[in-house]
């Protein structure tokens, strides 16, 4: 049996999961404060994304 790919909007939804996670993970680390205020600002446009792509998928997806 083989795997079937997965629907566009959901690589697009991991993807950015990834980079959330990559991204808190930095924030973690850092003693930095103005990196800290950097990634907090990336994670916030990160959110818009997220939020962006969520919106899509549902327009996208097949009636149910």
């Amino acid at each position: 049996m083989t795997a079937t790919p997965e629907p566009e909007p959901i690589r697009r939804l991991q993807e950015l999961l990834g980079r959330l996670e990559a991204a808190r993970g930095e924030l973690e680390r850092t003693d930095d404060p103005e990196r800290a205020v950097e990634v907090l600002e990336e994670l916030a446009d990160l959110a818009k994304t997220v939020q962006t792509e969520v919106e899509r998928a549902r327009r996208e997806a097949p009636d149910a």
